[in-house]
C-alpha cells in the first residue's frame, strides 16, 4: 500500500495539533465557566448545542445535508448515551483537577482501549501492549499518588473518564463500518440536545453575561475540534495523527499557569512520560500489526 502524499500527511498533522489545541481552549473555558457560576449540567448542554453550529456549516458545505441520513439510529443512541456518561466524567474532572493533571489522565484512554479490545472483542493482544498497559498505570500511580496530593473524587472520574472514552472509542470503530464521520459527528450532537437540555432546565441559575458566553465558547471550540479530529484522520493514518494529541499536556500547562497560576506538580511530571510512552508504544505496535496483516493479505 502506497502512503498518502507528503502535503496531506503534513496537513493531517496541522489539522490535529489545532484540533488540540481547540479542546485545550475548551476545557479552559470549562474552569472559567465553572468559576463564574456554571454547574455540570448547563456546561454539558451548552456544549452540545452549540457544537451544532460549526458542525451543520461543517456538513453543509461538504457532503451536504442528505449524508446525515441514517438506517442504525439505535446505534447513534447508544453512542450518545455512553457519550454523554463519559463527557459528564470527563468535564468533571476538568473542574475537580488542575487542567495538565485532567488532560493526563485522559491520555491513559489507549490504554483502557487496549483492555476493552481484548475482553469485549476478542482481539490479540500481544506481550509487548499488555507491557505497555503495565507501565501506564505505573505512570498513573506516580501522578495520583494513591492516598495523598491529588483529589480522590477526580483521580475516580478521571480513570473512569478514560475508560469510557475508550469505549466510545470502540463502538465508533463498529459504527464507522456502515457510517460517515460526518454522520456520526452529527447525531452525536443532536441527540444529545434533548437529555442535556432537561438536565439544564433543572439546573440552571442567573449567571454574569461573561458566563454565557464563555458556555457558548465551550460549544463552538468542542465542535469545531471535533471536525479537525475528524478530518485528520482522513487524512493521515492513525499511528501518525493520534500521537499528536499529547501536545495537549503542554496547551494544559501554559493554561493552567497563565489563566489560574497553577504548575503540574513533580508527580505529574515524573509519571506523564511513562503513560504518554505507553500510549505511544500501543500506537506504534497496532501500525506495526495491521501494516503485517496487510502485507500478508497482498502476499
Amino acid at each position: 500500500m502506497s502512503e498518502p502524499p507528503n502535503d496531506r500527511v503534513m496537513l493531517a498533522i496541522f489539522l490535529r495539533v489545532t484540533s488540540v489545541f481547540a479542546f485545550a481552549i475548551m476545557g479552559a473555558m470549562i474552569k472559567l465557566a465553572e468559576a463564574g457560576g456554571a454547574h455540570l449540567a448547563e456546561t454539558m448542554f451548552f456544549r452540545q448545542l452549540f457544537a451544532l453550529v460549526p458542525v451543520t456549516l461543517w456538513i453543509s458545505a461538504g457532503p451536504g445535508l442528505s449524508s446525515i441520513r441514517t438506517r442504525r439510529i439505535g446505534a447513534h443512541i447508544l453512542r450518545t448515551g455512553l457519550g454523554l456518561v463519559s463527557m459528564s466524567f470527563v468535564f468533571g474532572t476538568i473542574l475537580l483537577l488542575p487542567l495538565a493533571e485532567s488532560t493526563t489522565l485522559q491520555f491513559t484512554l489507549p490504554i483502557w482501549a487496549t483492555i476493552l479490545g481484548a475482553v469485549l472483542l476478542s482481539e490479540r493482544v500481544g506481550w509487548h501492549r499488555w507491557g505497555a498497559v503495565i507501565m501506564g498505570f505505573v505512570g498513573v500511580l506516580i501522578i495520583t499518588q494513591p492516598g495523598a496530593g491529588m483529589a480522590g473524587w477526580g483521580i475516580a472520574t478521571g480513570l473512569i473518564g478514560a475508560l469510557l472514552s475508550a469505549g466510545v472509542s470502540i463502538l465508533l470503530r463498529q459504527i464507522g463500518k456502515t457510517e460517515g464521520a460526518a454522520t456520526t459527528v452529527f447525531w452525536f450532537s443532536a441527540l444529545s440536545v434533548p437529555p442535556t437540555a432537561i438536565a439544564f432546565a433543572i439546573t440552571a441559575s442567573p449567571h454574569p453575561a461573561q458566563t454565557w458566553l464563555l458556555l457558548a465558547l465551550v460549544g463552538m471550540c468542542g465542535g469545531i475540534a471535533q471536525m479537525l479530529m475528524t478530518a485528520s484522520l482522513k487524512l493521515g493514518p492513525v499511528s501518525l495523527v493520534v500521537p499528536m494529541d499529547y501536545t495537549g499536556l503542554v496547551w494544559a500547562t501554559l493554561f493552567g499557569w497563565v489563566l489560574f497560576d497553577v504548575l503540574p506538580g513533580w508527580s505529574t511530571w515524573l509519571g506523564a512520560p511513562f503513560v504518554i510512552g505507553s500510549g505511544l508504544y500501543i500506537v506504534w505496535r497496532e501500525h506495526v500489526r495491521r501494516r503485517g496483516e496487510t502485507t500478508q493479505a497482498i502476499a
